[in-house]
């Protein structure tokens, strides 16, 4: 297979034109923050959760809670917990945190944008009838319909 010249154009562009999108750029900032966001609950969890669990349980922490061992091979069930609650207490974070309001904004939004449009308001109707009454009266012609006007 050969690669012409115009295609490597093509290519290039193409490759330039993802990288710009605003989208490809939001989504390398959440993983920076994403990234940091985890091990801030890492260390909460392994700080804070895991040696209270450890405590409750025994042992002097979670990597050894619940640590049977067969036939020379070690299975650490306190390890396996402590990354379930890991992965729990970041997925709470972004859905009461992040995920939950951002709904509840975009809900609303979209509650301002499909609203109906509104028929005018009874003192605008009035005057446009008094302004054809004395359209009327004088001879003229009712004026153009304008903003506002049904």
């Amino acid at each position: 297979m050969t690669v012409r010249e115009g295609d490597d154009v093509q290519l290039i562009t193409g490759f330039k034109d993802f990288i710009l999108r605003g989208n490809v750029i939001d989504l390398a900032v959440a993983v920076v923050i994403g990234a940091a966001f985890t091990g801030i609950v890492t260390s909460i969890v392994n700080n804070l959760i895991n040696p209270l669990i450890a405590a409750i349980g025994g042992a002097p922490n979670l990597q050894e809670l619940w640590s049977p061992q067969i036939g020379g091979a070690e299975f650490r069930f306190g390890a396996v917990l402590g990354s379930i609650l890991n992965f729990l207490i970041v997925a709470a974070v972004v859905y009461f945190a992040i995920l939950t309001p951002v709904n509840r904004l975009l809900a609303l939004r979209k509650q301002g944008e499909v609203a109906a449009p509104q028929a005018p308001a009874e003192d605008v109707l009035l005057l446009t009838e008094i302004r054809d009454l004395l359209a009327e009266g004088s001879g003229r012609s009712t004026p153009t319909t304008r903003r506002g006007d049904g």
